[in-house]
């Protein structure tokens, strides 16, 4: 199936990124700024201009990742995070029209998941999580060699899951530096890499808590792989003691031995992860 030239499109907060996938690689790779303070059709035309650019005659399908809800059959986005005009776009259905080809949309966390399953770390497994540590704490979920995201696209949505006062992703995500110390996490991260004491016991804390909400995932969904997207990644070495610290309390010591955490290392995960959306509708359909 990936012998099929997929258009993946990466839809961010500021930027759209694309590339036309063929096989393992990508062929070229395109970008656009986002107007993301303009009307719903001044964006739809950023998104045309880098499909534009990518697409010709050998196009199968384009898939397309955004930070927001989906209606995966109906390919219709909603309340798309630092889009205001995108409120409710059916977006499968315009570039059907405009490109005459097969669309997928999803969660740009499932992208990401299904991004790592087919061409990063996750290759060859049949359960995986791959866990996005930003901003925010999101996820995709494999099962069974499949994307499942549920039948309202909400499936892996860890981070709101309630937790101490709040939710996970208020103590296990970046936002934990802001949240409880009122600091910039960008800051606390160059101040770990100098060896600061302070800082490396904020990530410690921030383990702590991580640890806490992979424990649930494993209660929830038991998987074999977990891989991390997201900027803290980056910073894995700094709290991954007292992660595994909780981790390893968890009630069944079997399935402690048999998880494994990684950190991506995949380039382009998201314009992957979309074009993937392709190869994972075509093994079920």
């Amino acid at each position: 199936m990936n012998d099929k030239k997929i258009i993946g499109i990466d839809l961010g907060a500021t930027n759209i990124r694309g590339g036309l996938v063929n096989g393992d690689t990508i062929d070229k790779l395109t970008s656009n700024r986002i107007k993301s303070a303009g009307t719903a059709e001044e964006v739809l035309d950023d998104v045309y201009g880098v499909v534009d650019r990518l697409i010709d005659d050998g196009v199968s399908a384009i898939g397309i990742g955004v930070p927001g809800v989906v209606d995966i059959d109906e390919g219709i986005v909603y309340d798309v995070q630092y889009i205001p005009s995108w409120k409710e776009v059916q977006l499968k259905k315009l570039l059907e029209a405009r490109y005459h080809i097969p669309v997928l949309v999803n969660n740009d966390a499932n992208c990401f998941a299904l991004g790592e399953y087919h061409f990063g770390k996750g290759r060859n497994s049949t359960n995986m999580i791959g866990l996005t540590i930003g901003t925010g704490l999101g996820a995709g979920i494999i099962i069974n060699k499949h994307l499942y995201a549920g039948p309202n696209c909400g499936a892996g949505e860890f981070g709101m899951v309630e937790y101490l006062d709040h939710v996970y992703e208020y103590y296990a995500s970046g936002q934990f530096f802001g949240n409880v110390y009122q600091l910039d996490g960008e800051t606390v991260f160059n101040n770990a890499k100098q060896g600061d004491a302070k800082a490396l016991q904020l990530y410690a804390e921030m383990g702590t808590h991580l640890g806490n909400a992979i424990k649930m995932i494993m209660y929830t969904y038991d998987p074999s792989l977990i891989i991390f997207g997201g900027s803290v990644r980056f910073a894995y070495p700094y709290f991954k003691d007292t992660m595994w610290q909780r981790i390893k309390t968890f009630a069944y010591g079997k399935s402690i031995e048999r998880l494994t955490i990684e950190s991506s290392e995949l380039e382009n995960s998201g314009i992957l992860g979309a074009a993937a959306l392709y190869y994972d509708f075509s093994d079920t359909n």
